[in-house]
């Protein structure tokens, strides 16, 4: 069976949302594209309090500038197409009130007929975090169990009740329900938060950055799930944030998906390993417009596929 591959929808500060959100989602379910998918920013600090993903003097890219709302931009997208499921990856959690964020979710999925993924993660921001309210930085671990909660308590049979720090539903009904039960995936590095996707997720997010660390944190995580006594599979989802140039990259120090179509393709191959599902491919930060992500998209998947991935 090939390998399911999903597109990052365009949500950047280059792109007509109204428009080139529905074009780009449906011209890659015509392609062939079994995901779309979005991402979450929700401010641009000038200055940041630190660098990007919290490296010291790493700068926030201009395409940051704008990044249109993640769920407006899946409705958008469910509005566009049919069949492809419509993932985040990934919502910072604590960014979000968990009771709304699960309404939300289980809203969207009802109305594109069961069709939603929840991938979500704790964030890295903390200008981002003072800008939500919803929790400190430093309790980001606690918000985020508690979301999952709240999930499980929201998505499933009426009445619903929960009591946590931030959340009290006194027992009542909530709907609209979820078409069919949404899974969640986590994006995860760390002990806690590796334990955190085999003790309560159904799938992993990690971010591609070289074949061999992937094939390690996979090996590692199924190792985990055997020490913790988990009986069913763990999906995964690997995150590749390319660097598209219509030239290929010289040299022998390409960075991991950065290069001509046909090199990102080949980076793929190296890290297709066994039990890696779905590759979400994010090819919107180096396309100047909607024309140019949709005709790279289209490159990638035809060479994806003719190289049998």
């Amino acid at each position: 069976m090939a390998i399911r591959l999903g597109l990052g929808l365009p949500q950047m500060t280059q792109y007509d949302i109204g428009r080139d959100i529905p074009d780009v989602a449906r011209a890659a379910e015509e392609l062939g594209y079994e995901s779309l998918w979005v991402f979450e920013r929700v401010i641009f600090p000038t200055p940041a309090t630190q660098g990007l993903y919290g490296i010291p003097d790493l700068p926030w890219p201009d395409a940051y500038r704008s990044v249109a709302d993640p769920l407006v931009s899946l409705t958008l997208a469910a509005a566009a197409t049919e069949r492809a499921r419509l993932g985040t990856s990934v919502l910072v959690a604590p960014l979000h009130v968990p009771f709304q964020l699960a309404r939300s979710l289980a809203t969207l999925d009802a109305a594109s007929g069961g069709r939603v993924l929840a991938g979500i993660g704790t964030g890295w921001s903390l200008d981002e975090y003072a800008a939500a309210a919803v929790a400190p930085f430093e309790q980001r671990g606690r918000v985020l169990d508690e979301t999952l909660d709240v999930f499980a308590a929201v998505w499933g049979p009426d009445p619903v009740a929960y009591e946590g720090e931030l959340t009290t539903i006194a027992p009542s009904e909530v709907g609209p329900k979820p078409a069919r039960p949404i899974p969640v995936y986590l994006a995860a590095a760390g002990p806690r938060a590796l334990r955190r996707v085999v003790d309560r997720a159904d799938g992993w997010m990690p971010v591609a950055q070289g074949a061999d660390q992937l094939a390690k944190g996979w090996s590692g995580l199924q190792e985990l799930a055997a020490e913790r006594g988990r009986e069913r599979g763990i999906e995964v989802c690997v995150r590749v944030n390319a660097r598209y140039s219509p030239k290929p990259f010289e040299g022998g120090d390409r960075p991991p998906f950065a290069g001509s179509a046909a090199q990102i393709v080949e980076d793929l191959a190296a890290h297709a390993h066994e039990g890696i599902g779905e590759f979400l491919l994010d090819l919107q930060g180096s396309a100047r417009d909607a024309e140019e992500l949709k005709d790279v998209a289209a490159q990638v998947y035809g060479l994806a596929r003719a190289a049998g991935l």
